[in-house]
């Protein structure tokens, strides 16, 4: 049975450097994952669920300033490289403009990953087999 996702806005694999700031404190990490409502932060010291924290997502064109909630978090995934350890945040509040940076990313992104997947699809369709 394949795995449907059930989010409300589509999700890209970029990877941007996060400062996450908390009672003081600041963690660093990067995100796995991210989208205009999320991301999946992978970092050392994931924080619990309900947790809500000040983020700084340093984008290619600016730093983005995001409160979130920690929606679920993994010290360590079966696989570093596919689930490395961090943690699932909802952002609960993000300005506009940093939004729309956020899905303008994700759907260039998309939008390359579908050219590349066609592209393979083309490259395949020409290959005679004797």
């Amino acid at each position: 049975m394949a795995f449907e996702d059930h989010r409300a806005h589509p999700r890209a694999n970029l990877r941007w450097p996060v400062s996450v700031q908390l009672s003081g404190a600041v963690a660093e990490g990067v995100t796995k994952d991210i989208s205009e409502g999320g991301a999946y932060v992978c970092c050392t010291n994931p924080l619990g669920p309900n947790e809500v924290l000040d983020m700084v997502i340093n984008a290619p064109d600016k730093p983005l300033n995001v409160k979130a909630e920690v929606v679920w978090s993994s010290m360590s995934g079966l696989d570093d490289e596919i689930t490395p350890g961090g943690m699932g945040v909802r952002f609960l509040n993000i300005g506009s403009e940093d939004k729309r940076i956020i899905a303008k990313a994700v759907a260039e992104h998309l939008s390359e990953d579908m050219e590349s997947e066609e592209l393979q699809a083309s490259m395949f369709d020409t290959l005679e087999i004797d």
